[in-house]
């Protein structure tokens, strides 16, 4: 499963860097936005294209030395757990997977870019703009809430009573 994770990786990666190479070929920078979903008047999502040098919300804009080391450390570390656990979870390594791989997509447009091509916006809030590998690095961690919160507390559970199991047979004999 190890492998497969990697092969996630590889590909939300690409995924990632051919949609923003289309945005950025395709719709000029601080463009008006494009509705793509719209309900009557009520418009759902649009596709601009903006440039952002922090993190999420603009946060820590312009530390970009930062916001490429520490993703750096972070996705060797997560590699290297995810080899560990590599005969684990499934949902573990898939959730670790698309955080990685939306790390790696944001990673590159920093070391490239020196800043990170948006380019979705969610119009029903005043949401920020954002982009694929935020989409990846969100869901892969709700995936990991829930294999943490749920599969691991389900596990000791199961570790528990096959203790309790084992101490019950060896005061019978």
């Amino acid at each position: 499963m190890f492998v497969v994770s990697l092969v996630i990786i590889v590909v939300l990666t690409a995924a990632d860097q051919l949609i923003k190479l289309a945005v950025t070929n395709n719709l000029a920078l601080n463009c008006q936005p494009i509705e793509v979903i719209k309900l009557g008047d009520f418009k759902i999502f649009s596709l601009t294209h903006i440039r952002n040098t922090g993190a999420a919300w603009s946060m820590m804009s312009g530390k970009t030395w930062f916001l490429v080391g520490l993703p750096i450390i972070v996705c060797i570390v997560a590699v290297i757990y995810m080899y560990k656990i590599r005969k684990g979870s499934k949902l573990e390594l898939v959730s670790l997977a698309m955080i990685l791989a939306g790390g790696i997509g944001n990673l590159i447009d920093r070391i490239r870019l020196k800043e990170v091509v948006d380019y979705i916006k969610f119009e029903p809030i005043d949401f920020p703009v954002f982009n694929f590998a935020d989409i990846c690095i969100v869901i892969g961690g709700i995936l990991s809430v829930i294999c943490f919160c749920f599969l691991e507390g389900k596990k000791d559970r199961k570790t528990e009573m096959n203790k309790d199991e084992g101490k019950k047979q060896n005061e019978q004999t």
